[in-house]
């Protein structure tokens, strides 16, 4: 008897209850334009004109269904008063961007079909709050005035051809306790039905989660991308300040120019690690700050000269008109060579690193190959790694339609290559 009561004390059925109740009062403003045409049909039947009346004011009520805020505000007051975890409607979603940039927003609304669901909640709706509330006032007012012959008279019943007489005994009170407790089972009927209805009519249509999973999807693509912007620019930073540092350590007495070289070269790649820190918190709190770090093929000399200034012997290579090679391709061409002279500074055994940039009419091609006693990570002594960096160039390299390789290259060197076409294919 408890456990069968228990759904009728949760706090949800009573705000359910409210939130059936409040649909009906809302429906009350569209009731004189209902009456109106019925008043005009007077030589019509009475039967006629309620009928009028209830199919007027069921067309009023399903029109407010396709103002598109009106879902909106179903789903938020859904998942509120009736606990229901209904997603928001699809609308200004996400959208794919170009290669390696942020998605963009897209509308989305529902047609066909999916566009008469909210109409047909809103009946439903309507329905099931006049039902429960005349139903269930009707038996409240009943089973507080029963007990103790307060009618003022004698209540009869007929039970299946049987008189039943009420007359304030202790029947008033049995049947008045009956009373109550069927308005608290219609009350809970009401929110059991509207917790039914909500998810098969308020929720997402077919079309719709597939966009959720589409917009899932270029969520997670974006939490990729920016996992690997932070990777490329603060894992790089990071090791060349902690090298740069050592160097000025070092130089500090013997040559204090040198010192406050490395120590200006710390200042600037911290900066610049800065910016990166800073565009992607804007992302991911949503901000969507006006302008992003934007560090291209042209900004590899200012790479390289960090990373001289930190120690490293660069022997680069490069040939063809970087300048001409698109915006995209130039930008992840870029943290790729950031990746994998980094590689090289950590791992490195000494000797010159060897960067080799071509741009050619069909292609992109970046080298980088340095002296090493074991594969990047391996080497007794290396820097602490994550793991991440190369299957991150490895998807970055993927996503743009290109070849990479990185092994080892003959005794004692590792070569990272790496091909990007300068069109994508159709």
């Amino acid at each position: 008897m408890i456990r069968g009561l228990r759904p009728l004390l949760r706090g949800s059925t009573y705000t359910g209850v409210l939130f059936a109740y409040a649909g009906a009062l809302a429906s009350l403003p569209l009731l004189p334009f209902a009456l109106a045409p019925a008043l005009a049909w007077r030589s019509a039947p009475e039967a006629a004109r309620i009928v009028l009346v209830l199919l007027l004011w069921a067309v009023l009520t399903g029109s407010v269904g396709l103002v598109p805020t009106t879902r909106r505000v179903l789903v938020a007051a859904a998942r509120r008063l009736l606990g229901v975890p209904l997603p928001d409607p699809v609308a200004g979603r996400l959208r794919a961007g170009p290669v390696g940039g942020p998605a963009t927003s897209a509308g989305a609304a529902p047609s066909g079909a999916g566009r008469w669901r909210t109409p047909l909640w809103l009946l439903v709706h309507v329905l099931l709050g006049w039902t429960g509330a005349l139903v269930s006032g009707l038996l409240i007012l009943l089973g507080l005035s029963l007990p103790g012959g307060r009618l003022g008279g004698q209540v009869e019943l007929n039970l299946s051809g049987r008189l039943l007489r009420v007359d304030g005994g202790w029947q008033s009170w049995v049947l008045g306790l009956g009373c109550l407790l069927l308005a608290a089972a219609g009350c809970a009927a009401v929110t059991g039905a509207l917790r039914w209805t909500a998810p098969r009519l308020l929720g997402p249509s077919p079309a719709e989660r597939l966009a959720l999973a589409a917009e899932r999807e270029l969520l997670l693509a974006e939490r990729n991308r920016l996992a690997h912007e932070l990777h490329d620019s603060i894992g790089h930073t990071l090791t060349a300040a902690t090298i740069q540092a050592a160097v000025a350590g070092e130089l500090l007495a013997a040559d204090p120019a040198a010192a406050r070289a490395a120590l200006r070269s710390i200042e600037e790649s911290a900066r610049a690690a800065l910016e990166d820190l800073d565009h992607v918190l804007g992302v991911l709190r949503e901000e969507r700050p006006g302008t992003a770090p934007t560090r291209t093929l042209s900004d590899l000399p200012e790479l390289l000269d960090r990373l001289r200034h930190a120690g490293a012997v660069l022997e680069p290579d490069l040939s063809g008109d970087l300048a001409q090679v698109p915006g995209t391709l130039s930008r992840a061409a870029y943290r790729i060579l950031q990746e994998g002279l980094t590689n090289a500074l950590r791992h490195g055994a000494g000797g010159p690193i060897e960067v080799r940039v071509a741009a050619g009419a069909d292609g992109l091609e970046l080298d980088v190959v340095n002296r090493t006693g074991a594969a990047p990570g391996a080497g007794p002594g290396a820097f602490p790694t994550t793991g991440h960096g190369l299957p991150g160039l490895a998807e970055r390299v993927r996503l743009l339609h290109g070849e990479i390789d990185f092994g080892p290259a003959g005794p004692r060197h590792w070569r990272l290559a790496v091909r990007l076409p300068l069109r994508l294919p159709a």
